[in-house]
């Protein structure tokens, strides 16, 4: 059984309110006990004071009082089973990570797309941040709250997301379609590459549309994770559904 720390205050409330059978035990200090020993008891998970060696443990996190240990074994669902039960409409989408390793840019995607509503993120099992209580803490505890879905390689993913009838966009400061003017009218998959090379070449070559973001000429790009948001939000407008 895998375990990782969750901390902070905002992430382990959401993991409280959407998974607390993971919590094998809340850490709490002396400020944080009155607020959460209460939500912990609720759900019959164990409480102990935050001890020093935690504390060390954790040297350079910001966990405000607040710790849970969580199991983390089968968070990230089998892509097969996942997709064989999806039954896609024009408002699904789902976010494909092509070689992201920073975790707190993993968090971060993770968390706009549970945000803008789509189905699922798509990991890759290689050259690619896991899930871990950073990315946990970054992505504000939805990492517990949207489907993690595992790739073995992502180039075979998409080929076979094609033959489901996904449309597939790549994120490309290049691309030739620009992102305000599209129409987002099919299920679609939006791959997002690394935050130095942006995306591999193969994995440009399978995309059917790289889109652009448009952007003042003082900035040559965005981060990844802001990037991502910026395309999720603007396909939910058009898919207000995905929201609900």
């Amino acid at each position: 059984m895998s375990t990782a720390f969750i901390y902070g205050r905002h992430a382990v409330l959401a993991l409280l309110s959407a998974a607390p059978e993971r919590i094998q035990i809340l850490f709490v200090s002396t400020g944080s006990e009155k607020e959460f020993r209460p939500l912990a008891q609720k759900h019959n998970i164990r409480v102990e004071e935050m001890n020093r060696k935690l504390s060390q443990e954790l040297e350079g996190a910001v966990h405000q009082g607040i710790v849970a240990r969580v199991v983390t074994t089968g968070v990230v669902r089998d892509y097969a089973e996942f997709m064989n039960k999806l039954e896609p409409t024009a408002s699904t989408a789902l976010v494909l990570l092509n070689e992201i390793t920073d975790p707190h840019n993993v968090g971060a995607i993770i968390r706009s797309a549970a945000a803008f509503g789509a189905a699922a993120v798509l990991l890759p099992a290689h050259n690619q941040a896991p899930i871990t209580g950073v990315v946990a803490k970054a992505s504000a505890g939805t990492v517990f709250t949207i489907p993690i879905v595992g790739i073995g390689n992502e180039n075979q993913a998409i080929l076979d997301l094609k033959e489901r009838r996904y449309w597939i966009y790549g994120l490309d400061t290049e691309g030739k379609n620009v992102l305000s003017k599209e129409k987002f009218d099919a299920p679609a998959v939006f791959v997002i590459g690394s935050e130095g090379e942006g995306l591999r070449q193969k994995t440009r070559e399978h995309c059917d549309i790289l889109l652009r973001i448009p952007m003042h000429e003082r900035a040559e790009s965005l981060n990844a994770s802001v990037s991502a948001g910026v395309v999720l939000s603007a396909w939910s407008t058009q898919h207000s559904e995905a929201l609900k």
